[in-house]
């Protein structure tokens, strides 16, 4: 019986037990990035934490309807544009289409619908005019602001404290810090020189929030089974986003909101004025694979916060190049009949561990160490002669469960790389040498020439190659 899934919900700060508005469906809102620039790597560590929960939803037997939205308007966009001498348009496409080729360089899933918020307008005018039609808005010099103090709940998702707010007291721009709670723009009046759009709410664009709102509600309905982003979208853009839907509808916007703690790096926030700042293809400029950094990224469960740093990327390559070669051996082992050791059983308890783990609020740490425990025992197991044919198959369906989630284990990292352009030269000689020089030295070691045998093995050695000699042959591993 498989574990009941159970979430922490920042609404009620607790977890609860998972159940969906649409009996096997679920519905999903993310937060995507907004494309003024390369995503980076605390934003892929939340855009990470967000395909590991729809793939483990799926394999629940969920249908699963995402919706992520493209932040293609907001202050920095506009601002940006501007300087690059290009449209709106023409300026996000770039990063939106970056954005994109990451995404899958990573092996996340593609939603089955990606947005981008210009498209929407006309969504956003109609929600801002059923705002209106409540007394929800008032008019300031041609902009539309949303009215806090009509909406009594303010503040429940982030528990801020609105007490101290004085009415009327207003913030134009789209990001702020928490002890400026005071009511928002949901529709800008142009600056000049600044593009906008004509509507019949009057010339201007949309504020950040509004944005998220009406492209939800728009394709997933009034009320949302989860809605997911960064812990720093709490407030203002999540706490917005129910005064806006929930004034609008009378009816709850999300029943569960989850949202992924920061990414340090080096144990420090990270910034391009210290250094530590990284997009995805800094680090596949440096070598580093896709399938490490998304391991690495998916290591601690998403509630914690994750330290970042190049020694941790290593680890994750290292465990990445374990868990292939575990696979490989379990294809290659020449393996036994049925015997009376039954390896069976202690599979089906890793595969409920790791069930058990990511059914417990996505417990990423909890699910791959059931993972890398049945690894170490069933290598044990070969090595001892007690590990059959039958075996190995319940373990490989095993290994395939566990990728399902991860996706770390096909060995395509170079070619998800050259989509991008990015070529890495083979760390050592390639699978093909270390095969030829593997039969070279089984030619010396049977003519009794172990002088060039044991040159060989240093040969392999030097080039980070290890070989372990078992009892059905040699076998070789990349350090």
């Amino acid at each position: 019986m498989p574990a009941e899934i159970q979430f922490y919900n920042t609404l009620s700060a607790r977890k609860e037990p998972f159940r969906t508005v649409h009996p096997g469906e679920v519905r999903m809102y993310t937060c995507g990035p907004t494309v003024y620039d390369f995503a980076h790597i605390g934003n892929f560590r939340t855009f990470t934490f967000q395909d590991i929960l729809r793939r483990f939803l799926k394999r629940r037997g969920y249908k699963i309807l995402q919706v992520m939205n493209l932040t293609d308007v907001d202050d920095r966009i506009i601002t940006n544009a501007a300087a690059a001498g290009k449209n709106i348009r023409d300026y996000t496409g770039r990063y939106i289409q970056a954005f994109v080729e990451d995404c899958r360089a990573l092996g996340l899933e593609e939603p089955e619908k990606l947005v981008r918020a210009t498209d929407h307008i006309n969504d956003m005018v109609k929600l801002i005019e059923r705002l209106t039609k409540k007394t929800y808005t008032y008019e300031s010099d041609g902009s539309i602001y949303y009215r806090i103090a009509k909406f009594p709940d303010y503040g429940k998702l982030s528990k801020i404290d609105v007490s101290g707010m004085q009415s009327g007291t207003r913030v134009d721009v789209d990001r702020y810090e928490k002890d400026n709670v005071r009511d928002f723009a949901l529709w800008k009046a142009p600056k000049p020189g600044e593009y906008f759009w004509e509507t019949p709410i009057g010339n201007g664009r949309p504020g950040w929030h509004i944005e998220c709102s009406a492209m939800a509600m728009k394709y997933l309905g009034d009320t949302l089974d989860i809605h997911t982003g960064g812990i720093d979208l709490a407030f203002p853009h999540h706490e917005n986003e129910i005064a806006q839907s929930e004034g609008a509808t009378g009816k709850q916007f999300v029943r569960f909101w989850l949202h992924a703690e920061h990414l340090l790096v080096d144990g420090q926030k990270m910034s391009k004025s210290l250094g530590n700042f990284y997009t995805l293809r800094d680090l596949f400029a440096q070598g580093y694979k896709p399938s490490s950094i998304r391991l690495l990224l998916a290591s601690v469960p998403y509630r914690s916060q994750l330290n970042f740093t190049l020694e941790g990327l290593q680890q994750a390559t290292s465990s990445v190049e374990r868990l292939r070669n575990f696979v490989e051996r379990l294809r290659t082992e020449k393996l036994s009949e049925p015997n009376d050791k039954d390896f069976a059983a202690r599979v089906s308890k890793a595969q409920q561990d790791f069930d058990a783990g990511l059914a417990d609020d996505l417990n990423t740490a909890q699910a791959l160490a059931a993972m890398f425990d049945l690894v170490r025992d069933a290598n044990i197991a070969m090595d001892k002669g007690e590990f059959s044919r039958a075996d190995a198959a319940e373990t490989l369906a095993a290994m395939s469960e566990f990728d399902g989630i991860f996706s770390v284990l096909l060995n395509d990292d170079a070619e998800r790389l050259r989509v991008l352009g990015f070529t890495q030269e083979a760390s050592g000689p390639s699978d093909a040498e270390i095969e030829s020089l593997m039969a070279e030295r089984d030619r010396a070691r049977r003519k009794g020439d172990y002088a060039t045998s044991d040159r060989i093995r240093k040969q392999l050695a030097d080039a980070g190659v290890i070989l372990e000699d078992k009892r059905d042959g040699v076998r070789w591993k990349r350090r």
